[in-house]
C-alpha cells in the first residue's frame, strides 16, 4: 500500500446484499462497480467466486470492466482443516476470478476456532498462513480480514494477535480488525489498534465494524485515529442486520473534518449514494447524513432567517461539497448546477440563467413532485433537456395502444397481446404483437411499429426493468414508477415513467429508452 493516508475499501457487492431488502442483479453490480470506480473508491469487493451464479456472472463479466482506479477483490475463507491449500476447491476458485486482490477471512476468536472449525489453534494459524502465502505466491494482493477480532481479543489478547502475526508472515497487505458483531465501543476499537500497532508495526491494518450499536461510523474513526490506514464499509450503510459502516458519512468526515483527501470529487456522493438506492429498488433515507434530502433542510422561521443571511449559522459544512443543496421549506432555493452539469456532460449547451435552464429546472421539479426520480435515469433527463433546447425531433407520434391479457380456466396458456398504433413521418401505422407478459407485448409491438422506419433499434434491447410503489398510502390506486435499463451493447441508459397504471408507466420507459437512443444516433450517426 502505498502513502494514501487512508484507503478506501467498498463491499457493498458482497457484504452490503447480505442486508434484508437490498438485491443486486449481475447487471446492477457491475453498473455500481463502475460508479464506485468513477468515484475514486481504492478496492471493490465483488463477492464471493462461485458461492452464486449470480457472482459467477459478475467475475465473468467484471473482467471486461476496464477500471480506471479501483481494484476489484474476490472474497473468500482460509482453506478448510486439514486440507492442503493446493487442494482447496474454494482458494483455487478465488484464483480462478483473476482478480488482483484477494481477500480471506479467518477465525480470530479461540471460541470459534474450538467450537465452530472445531480445530486447534496451532491449525487455525496455518490455515491463515497457508493461504495468504498460496495466494501471494500466486501474484495476488491478499488483504486478510480478521473475523471476530475484537471479541477475540478481548477474550485472549495473545490468540488474536498470533492470527494477525501468521497473516503478516504470509505475505498479506493489510490486516484488517474486524468488529463483526458490532459491539465494541470507540474507547475500545483505539485501544485495541494501537496494541495491534505495536505488536505487528511492519503491516499495515485496516477496519471492519458493523452498526449493532450505531457506532460503526464512530468505531471506524477511532480506528483510524489509532493509525488504520484502511476503512471498509458499504455505500449507505447497508449490510448484515443494523449494516456496516457507512462509507457516504465515513468519506466526508475524513476529507471535511479531519483534512484527509481519499477521493478527488467529493460532490459527488450525493449522486453515488441515490445511485445505489435507485439500482437496488430501495427508497433513500431523507434524513441521511451529509446526502440526505433534509441534510440542509430548514424550516423553523429563525433558523431560515439566520441561514438566509450567514449559511454557516445552521449548516456544519458547505452542502454543494457532497454533491447536496440547502433547502428552505417556506422558500425552496432554486439550484440549476446539477442540471448544468449533467448537460455539459452529454455535450449539449444550457447556459447558467438562461430561460431554457430556468425551464428545465422547472420541469424537473414539476416530475420529481408527481414521483420521478432523475439519480438513475439519466436518459429521462437528457430527453428533457433535449426538448426545452430545440434538440429533440419527435420519433414518431402515438395515436392509441391496447393490451389485453387471457387467461383460460381449461389449462389454455394464457395470452397476452398489445396493439400499438403510430404515426411515423406522416405514415399511420399498425403493429400487434404476443409476449411473456404486458409490458414485453408492448415492447415488441412499439419495435414491430418502428423497424421499417428505424431498423438500427434492432440493436436495441431491454437489460433491466425495476417497479416501485411511490406512497403505498393509496394500496393498489398508488403511483407506480418503473425504471427501464436499456443498451445498444456499446452503451447503457436509465428511463423512467411515472403512472398511476403500471402499464403507462412502463410505456413512459420504454419509449423514452428507444426515443434517446434514436437522439443519440441522429446526432452521432
Amino acid at each position: 500500500m502505498s502513502a494514501k493516508p487512508v484507503f478506501l475499501y467498498d463491499t457493498t457487492l458482497r457484504d452490503g446484499t447480505q442486508g434484508e431488502g437490498f438485491q443486486l442483479s449481475g447487471l446492477d453490480k457491475l453498473r455500481i462497480a463502475q460508479r464506485l470506480d468513477a468515484f475514486g473508491i481504492d478496492y471493490i469487493e465483488g463477492g464471493w467466486p462461485g458461492s452464486n451464479p449470480k457472482d459467477v456472472e459478475f467475475f465473468r463479466e467484471a473482467k471486461n470492466l476496464n477500471l480506471k482506479h479501483a481494484k476489484l477483490a474476490a472474497f473468500g475463507s482460509t482453506r478448510r482443516a486439514d486440507v492442503a491449500v493446493e487442494d482447496d476447491a474454494q482458494v483455487r476458485l478465488l484464483l480462478e476470478a483473476e482478480t488482483p486482490v484477494v481477500t480471506i477471512f479467518g477465525k480470530s476468536w479461540e471460541m470459534q476456532v474450538i467450537e465452530v472449525l472445531r480445530t486447534t489453534v496451532e491449525e487455525n494459524r496455518a490455515m491463515i498462513r497457508d493461504t495468504v502465502a498460496h495466494l501471494v505466491k500466486n501474484g495476488r494482493e491478499v488483504v486478510y480480514d480478521a473475523e471476530h477480532f475484537f471479541d477475540g481479543y478481548k477474550d485472549s489478547p495473545e490468540h488474536a494477535l498470533a492470527t494477525l502475526e501468521a497473516a503478516a508472515e504470509g505475505g498479506a497487505s493489510c490486516l484488517v480488525l474486524c468488529d463483526t458483531n458490532g459491539g465494541t465501543l470507540p474507547s475500545e476499537i483505539m485501544q485495541i489498534c494501537m496494541a495491534v500497532g505495536t505488536r505487528i508495526p511492519g503491516t499495515p491494518f485496516g477496519i471492519h465494524t458493523h452498526n449493532d450499536c450505531e457506532l460503526a461510523i464512530a468505531n471506524a474513526i477511532a480506528a483510524v485515529k489509532a493509525g488504520a490506514s484502511q476503512i471498509q464499509g458499504t455505500i449507505n450503510g447497508y449490510g448484515e442486520r443494523t449494516g456496516n459502516c457507512n462509507l457516504t458519512s465515513v468519506i466526508p468526515i475524513l476529507q471535511l473534518k479531519m483534512g484527509l483527501t481519499v477521493v478527488p470529487h467529493l460532490e459527488k456522493l450525493r449522486d453515488l449514494s441515490y445511485f445505489v438506492d435507485d439500482v437496488s429498488n430501495n427508497p433513500h433515507f431523507v434524513r441521511a447524513p451529509f446526502v440526505g434530502r433534509t441534510a440542509f433542510a430548514h424550516k423553523g422561521g429563525m433558523h431560515v432567517n439566520a441561514v438566509l443571511k450567514n449559511a454557516r449559522s445552521y449548516e456544519h459544512i458547505v452542502p454543494t461539497s457532497v454533491g447536496n443543496e440547502q433547502n428552505i421549506l417556506v422558500s425552496e432555493l432554486s439550484g440549476q448546477a446539477n442540471i448544468l452539469i449533467k448537460a455539459e456532460e452529454i455535450g449539449l449547451v444550457l447556459n447558467k440563467g438562461s430561460d431554457e435552464a430556468s425551464a428545465v429546472l422547472k420541469r424537473v421539479k414539476e416530475l420529481e413532485h408527481d414521483g420521478y426520480s432523475f439519480e438513475a435515469a439519466g436518459g429521462t433527463l437528457e430527453l428533457l433537456i433535449r426538448r426545452e433546447i430545440g434538440d429533440h425531433q419527435k420519433p414518431f407520434v402515438l395515436n392509441e395502444y391496447h393490451t389485453s391479457y387471457r387467461h383460460y380456466s381449461d389449462g389454455h396458456p394464457p395470452v397476452c397481446e398489445a396493439t400499438v398504433k403510430l404515426t411515423v413521418d406522416g405514415t399511420q401505422v399498425h403493429a400487434i404483437a404476443a409476449g411473456r407478459g404486458v409490458v414485453n407485448s408492448l415492447d415488441l409491438a412499439l419495435r414491430k411499429a418502428l423497424l421499417p422506419f428505424y431498423p438500427e433499434i434492432a440493436g436495441v434491447s431491454l437489460v433491466d426493468y425495476k417497479v416501485r410503489i411511490i406512497d403505498g398510502h393509496d394500496a393498489s390506486a398508488a403511483k407506480t414508477r418503473v425504471l427501464v435499463v436499456s443498451t445498444d451493447g456499446g452503451s447503457i441508459w436509465s428511463t423512467v415513467g411515472v403512472s398511476e397504471n403500471i402499464i403507462e408507466a412502463s410505456w413512459l420507459a420504454l419509449v423514452d429508452g428507444i426515443d434517446l437512443f434514436l437522439q443519440r444516433r441522429k446526432a452521432r450517426p
